[in-house]
């Protein structure tokens, strides 16, 4: 395992996450001030956090355009009320955006060269669809480095299920169906709503106020499922049942020294042990977080059996299966995504990865039996992100 100094993940929260387009809660409002609305709510939840002391704001966003264009990490430092002497930037690595600001956060502040970093993403699909704008380059197809098929990721989830057969739609269907039954069980119980900051929304209506995540469907059934449209090929098996929805929304993240923290008597949620980024072929990025995950176990030292929780991203559920077969998980295994997922909750792109800590580190703290949890998301264009998390809360009992 790599000597560094003790990197800790202090705090995290997101705004509700709403669907994308005309009729979806956040058509109304600007997705800088989604992340404004975020980091302000990060920031009241850390009152001790003297905000001088905060030595860059990252937030990534897949789309760098209109109001999510103009340095965010700068431009919602300052709109959120930050001192000017706190610097900021933006970063593009499509669903890994937020991802890769808090590793890349965390490895300067591991290598000592910061003692606080914010670090989050945004994406508002409905002002700023996927592509939009993008100009790929003629040689990529030209000159055969990846299928036009690469560029859609929906063909991509399609092509998971041409090469491993044994990844059968009713598999699919079965994962999509789970999520959305966890995740109204988790929002039954109360599991995300403290980490929820609402916000406040306009629209031809009037005023109202975002409080939840506004995609999920609890009543999903497997006939329901069987009955959807392929959209993306002609009786294909992926469907908008077992794809993340086209969603709005913001996350932020509070990283730190473990130094720092105590100095400040801030409480670490969750410490980092690693992280790693791989690359596959384009076609089927969906198979990016195994080699992800296999560099970053082999770097901090552990394997998949010391791995207590997981928090996938669902992108589409052939995606996350795939990564469990590569790792000989079961469908139905407690350790993954115990709370649903992007199919119910929605994936805003460049911010999902930081989502994902938010939940492993809420359960870290109700789950004092596991040491080890893992967050990990494909990555268009084939690639893929993995960061492993330590539970400060871990006994020692029993358990992973």
């Amino acid at each position: 395992m790599a000597v560094m100094r003790e990197v800790v993940f202090v705090d995290g929260v997101r705004t509700p996450f709403g669907r994308a387009g005309e009729k979806g809660m956040y058509w109304g409002t600007r997705a800088d001030d989604l992340a404004v609305k975020a980091l302000q709510g990060l920031l009241e939840r850390n009152p001790a956090l003297p905000l001088d002391r905060v030595d860059d704001v990252g937030i990534a966003a897949t789309t760098q355009q209109g109001d999510q264009g103009l340095t965010l990490g700068r431009s919602v430092a300052i709109l959120a009320g930050l001192p000017l002497s706190v610097p900021g930037y933006a970063l593009d690595r499509m669903c890994a955006g937020a991802m890769t600001t808090a590793a890349m956060m965390g490895g300067a502040i591991g290598a000592g060269q910061y003692d606080i970093a914010i670090a989050g993403g945004v994406e508002h699909m409905g002002r700023h669809p996927l592509g939009i704008g993008a100009d790929p380059n003629p040689r990529f197809v030209a000159e055969k480095m990846v299928s036009a098929e690469a560029l859609n990721m929906g063909l991509t989830a399609e092509r998971l299920h041409d090469r491993f057969p044994e990844l059968t739609k009713e598999r699919a269907d079965r994962f999509g169906m789970l999520s959305q039954h966890k995740a109204q069980a988790a929002y039954d119980r109360g599991d995300f709503q403290p980490d929820l900051i609402p916000v406040a929304t306009r629209n031809a209506d009037g005023w109202g106020l975002a409080t939840e995540d506004e995609g999920r469907r609890p009543q999903t059934t497997m006939e329901g499922l069987a009955a959807l449209k392929t959209p993306f090929r002609p009786h294909g098996r992926v469907t908008a049942g077992t794809a993340s929805p086209l969603t709005d929304g913001a996350t932020m993240s509070l990283l730190a020294g473990g130094d720092t923290a105590r100095e400040l008597g801030l409480q670490a949620k969750m410490r980092m042990i690693g992280f790693a980024f791989a690359g596959v072929e384009p076609e089927v990025m969906g198979l990016g977080p195994v080699p992800s995950t296999e560099k970053a176990l082999k770097r901090a030292g552990l394997s998949i059996e010391d791995i207590g929780l997981f928090e996938l991203n669902e992108a589409f559920a052939v995606q996350v299966l795939s990564f469990m077969d590569a790792f000989g998980i079961a469908d139905d295994d407690a350790r993954v995504n115990p709370w649903g997922g992007a199919i119910a909750l929605g994936h805003p792109l460049a911010a999902s990865g930081v989502r994902l800590m938010i939940q492993l580190a809420r359960q870290f703290e109700q789950r004092p039996d596991v040491r080890y949890g893992l967050t990990a998301m494909c990555v268009g264009l084939g690639q893929g992100g993995t960061m492993i998390w330590e539970n400060p809360h871990f006994d020692g009992k029993k358990g992973k």
